[in-house]
């Protein structure tokens, strides 16, 4: 059975509990497998990324066959822009989507699904004509200093490896969720002076497991979420705090996902 996701976002938890710990989110627009269900919960795998938790079963539709494949078989787009107005025109609400959020059937700044209308303005920045590398840095400064939050990917708080998934998606490049398998794309860059916008830094704590994760904006500085998303300094060795000039993250690898 297939759902989708029709509010802003949704918590995805470890169990089906409401005090349960929210590890990622799911976006207006994805689209999730359900795999187990119980009175008030859903255990479900979202169709992007293959992430798995426990959804509370009253924010996500189920998808009747024939309009799964309708959904599926249409065009989608992705939103480009951090937090975009969507009104409801049946009902005459508004609420508001993250970046990242995924249009499916999409039609002139309106999408159907079941039996409601979402309706966005055509708004989006005019980036078509601007290189994928600084595309990419220009959707992520949208997100300066949005506040951190584990398992966050919106606006309203998110982690280090959601601010990329979302800004890749945004860039039209579907990452996994997680540093551990991010890390896994593209093809090393061996000197930070050969780095360019757009590239992944991955940084590793004491034990030498990768931890965290940024964009380089140019070989120099990058923006990641340290408290919130915030631009530092960066060399061979690391991450240099803007504020106290100390260094906070040891540097791992340089990964280049776009290629020119």
């Amino acid at each position: 059975m297939t759902g989708i996701i029709t509010l802003p976002l949704v918590p995805l938890r470890v169990i089906d509990s409401e005090q349960s710990e929210m590890f990622s989110q799911l976006l207006f627009g994805e689209f999730v497998e359900i795999l187990e269900m119980n009175d008030k919960w859903l255990y479900v795998r979202n169709f992007m990324d293959d992430c798995t938790g426990w959804v509370d079963a009253k924010m996500i539709q189920r998808l009747s066959s024939e309009e799964e494949k309708r959904l599926l078989d249409s065009p989608f787009t992705c939103l480009e822009s951090s937090l975009i107005q969507c009104v409801k025109p049946i009902s005459n609400q508004i609420m508001y989507l993250p970046g990242g959020c995924y249009f499916p059937s999409y039609n002139y700044g309106r999408c159907i699904i079941g039996d409601e209308i979402f309706q966005i303005n055509e708004i989006f920045p005019a980036f078509s004509d601007v290189p994928l590398s600084n595309r990419i840095k220009n959707f992520a400064m949208q997100f300066l200093n949005a506040p951190y939050l584990w398992g966050g990917k919106s606006i309203m708080g998110m982690d280090s490896s959601g601010l990329v998934q979302v800004v890749y998606a945004m860039a039209g490049i579907q990452l996994s969720r997680f540093v551990s398998q991010q890390v896994e794309f593209g093809v090393v860059i061996d000197f930070l002076s050969e780095a360019q916008s757009g590239d992944l830094v991955f940084f590793e704590n004491k034990d030498h497991t990768i931890v965290h994760v940024g964009i380089l904006l140019n070989s120099s500085q990058i923006i990641h979420v340290s408290g919130s998303v915030r631009i530092d300094m960066l060399d061979s060795e690391g991450i240099i705090s803007a504020k106290t000039g100390e260094y906070t993250h040891t540097l791992r690898v340089v990964k280049r996902v776009i290629q020119s």
